[in-house]
């Protein structure tokens, strides 16, 4: 609770050739050795991830990858990270010299939906410091490259005024509560605590809700379902808002005050990190599917599953209730999501805490591309559970 979680940093790609300096500039500005360095070529191999803190930025997330001119069949593996990298990357500073200037013309695609910031490095080595090199950039790409050296710090200051120059606008993760929470509200959050949650400690959605109904001035009050009845006993009036987890929906729909709004934590990330509306019209679609309908089920992290497991076995458990024992179910975590959604007729995606908005956007974007409805844990549990018209759905966020 006392550092900002990297889903929620300004996260800055580095982007380049082998040997270019991306690892030695990023040491450079993080003052220590955050990425091995040499002269070898494609010394960094998965991608590094460095957070700390910049000044009139504030958080943010390097990440620094392999260089897209990698070669081989681990060579054509670290290409693939570095691309999937693009895809989080709020700002991408992409790296520049004259031998593999062409191949960083061919990599800017994959930059389109980010920030992008050109370099040159090392101009301690080149003759005239990266002067006709910056010309010939500027008339390729519009782009007006910043001038660095690692070795010495120079452009150092530069290239962090830029950053905060590019730093998109809409950068602002959209609030968790959204326009369901206002001051001096009572907030009550239901938080069962079975064998998937983490002993001694709660999931990071929970504790980053708490924190934000915190931060409005609101009240947040804690209880699991078996002391639900209980807590609602001991408060002078009934709360203004009940956020569940979407596995108890039923029963705390049975116990809570009739005209207090309900809703979930994974329908407050689905609009906190992702596109509510389209989840909710998808999860709609979803009731309609044909019974050999093939269905995604993709989580943000990767874990262990266990028998009460909401992904692996909730979920699909309501699946086939609702559309039959013939439907296909399968599962895809961590980074780990098909580049061809071809051959789906749904995907199901968890709340996305470890991700963070531009990534799970990307992922949106791909399903809205394929024509493939896409929804999230909390709105097709709802909806699976006839209660998606009972249920509070938050404002869409920007």
């Amino acid at each position: 609770m006392q550092s900002t979680p990297n889903a929620n940093r300004l996260q800055i790609g580095l982007f380049g050739a082998r040997n270019l300096g991306k690892s030695s500039l990023l040491n450079a500005i993080a003052k220590e050795n955050v990425s091995t360095v040499s002269n070898v070529p494609g010394t960094t191999t998965d991608p590094v991830k460095k957070a700390m803190e910049l000044p009139n930025i504030g958080a943010v997330l390097f990440l620094d990858t392999a260089g897209f001119d990698d070669e081989g069949i681990l060579g054509d593996l670290r290409v693939e990270k570095t691309t999937e990298t693009t895809k989080s990357a709020d700002i991408s500073i992409i790296f520049f010299d004259d031998e593999s200037f062409e191949d960083a013309i061919k990599f800017l695609p994959n930059l389109k939906n980010t920030k992008k910031i050109a370099v040159i490095n090392k101009i301690d080595e080149l003759e005239d410091n990266g002067k006709s090199l910056a010309k010939k950039i500027k008339e390729k790409t519009k782009l007006k490259p910043v001038l660095v050296s690692a070795k010495t710090g120079e452009g150092i200051s530069k290239l962090l005024d830029e950053i905060l120059r590019v730093m998109p606008e809409d950068f602002e993760t959209p609030s968790i509560t959204g326009n369901l929470v206002k001051e001096n509200d009572a907030v009550l959050l239901v938080m069962p605590q079975d064998k998937a949650a983490p002993k001694g400690r709660l999931i990071l959605p929970q504790v980053q809700t708490i924190r934000e109904i915190l931060d409005k001035g609101a009240i947040p009050v804690c209880s699991t379902v078996e002391n639900m009845e209980a807590t609602l006993k001991k408060l002078a009036d009934p709360p203004n808002l009940i956020i569940t987890d979407s596995q108890a929906f039923k029963k705390v729909m049975k116990l809570k005050p009739k005209n207090t709004p309900i809703t979930s934590f994974s329908i407050l990330f689905g609009n906190h990190k992702g596109d509510i509306e389209y989840f909710t019209n998808s999860a709609k679609k979803m009731l309609e599917l044909k019974r050999n309908a093939k269905i995604l089920i993709a989580e943000a992290c990767s874990h262990r599953p266990l028998e009460e497991d909401i992904g692996q076995v909730k979920i699909p458990n309501l699946l086939r209730k609702k559309l039959g024992d013939e439907i296909e179910v399968e599962f895809k975590s961590g980074r780990d999501f098909p580049a061809d959604l071809n051959g789906y007729d749904l995907i199901i995606h968890c709340g996305s805490c470890m991700f963070n908005r531009r990534y799970v956007l990307s992922r949106v974007e791909a399903a809205k591309a394929a024509n493939i409805p896409m929804t999230n844990y909390g709105v097709a549990i709802a909806a699976l559970l006839g209660i998606l018209d009972n249920v509070i759905i938050p404002q869409r966020a920007c």
